[in-house]
């Protein structure tokens, strides 16, 4: 189960690098969360599951369906106009990084060394990927939005931290689809242009990524939470990175170097590392996404 949802939740990467080839990225992104999302609410409306929130699970679905859905992916699938798949998830990756640095330097917890040597090490890999791309020729303007998205995302998964108790958790996974959706729509129809160039690579990656990534990994990493709990079905993330980039490399051909490989074997030491010193000092470990969304 852990092997299925990193793999899904990686691949999502690839399949929107080709949706945006051939549509205009924030019109997808928009209709792909109205598409999951209704999907997702019918489903919980069958299980029994209603809209009847405490405040806590309303902030969180509406925080997490603006900076996760419309920032996070938003800006990531506008950036992979110009950047690849690869390079993409490796700067997603260091999502649970960002947010055990955020609680760190603001919220003062407390970090054994093991832990700040891992948040070192992982913020080294980033900046040798980084650097080699940008030597190769990466747009640097695509790098910056993939930061700032998962910047929002991190944020986010401090404010809303533990809103998702209270049942309901598939109703609130397809009311921040929703959400996400409506603060895409309204840019999406300002800024853009309603040019698809429809195909079956087209076709297949819009249903790929609405029911993979979107609804098949979201299922199971539930089921994984419930079966060994949130801290260990964590460790999972470790390999999203590696996963991402093989996956790109695979479907779309895309190259990689030795320093991405180095990179990306220091990026996922550093999450090891913070996620183990974290869990000997008793406190929960910062996951790379909430407990109630997509990816």
């Amino acid at each position: 189960m852990g092997l299925a949802f990193a793999f899904m939740w990686s691949s999502a990467f690839s399949s929107a690098r080709v949706i945006v080839l051939y549509a205009p990225p924030m019109t997808s992104l928009s209709l792909r969360f109205l598409v999951s999302g209704l999907i997702a609410i019918a489903l919980a409306l069958a299980m029994g599951q209603n809209m009847r929130l405490n405040r806590a699970q309303w902030t969180s679905t509406i925080v997490f369906g603006i900076c996760q859905n419309a920032l996070y992916l938003g800006l990531f699938f506008i950036a992979m106009q110009w950047i690849e798949a690869g390079l993409a998830a490796i700067i997603a990756s260091a999502m649970p990084l960002i947010v055990a640095f955020l609680s760190w330097v603001f919220l003062k917890e407390k970090i054994p060394p093991i832990g700040i040597i891992g948040l070192i090490a992982g913020f080294v890999g980033v900046a040798i990927i980084l650097s080699a791309r940008l030597s190769g020729g990466a747009d640097p303007f695509g790098l910056f939005l993939c930061l700032i998205g998962v910047t929002a995302l991190a944020i986010a998964t401090l404010v809303v931290r533990g809103a998702s108790s209270g049942g309901n958790v598939l109703m609130i996974v397809g009311l921040q689809m929703l959400v996400g959706s409506a603060a895409l729509f309204i840019p999406a129809m300002a800024l853009e242009t309603w040019h698809v160039e429809l195909n079956w690579p087209l076709v297949l990656a819009f249903f790929y990524t609405t029911l993979v990534p979107g609804l098949a990994a979201t299922w199971v990493w539930f089921l994984l939470v419930g079966r060994i709990g949130g801290t260990r079905a964590a460790t999972y993330h470790f390999l999203n990175p590696f996963f991402g980039v093989i996956v790109a490399a695979v479907v779309l051909n895309e190259s990689l170097s030795l320093r991405d490989f180095i990179g990306v074997a220091i990026i996922t030491a550093g999450i090891l590392a913070v996620q183990l010193s974290r869990r000997s000092a008793g406190k929960p470990a910062p996951a790379t996404r909430s407990k109630v969304t997509d990816s």
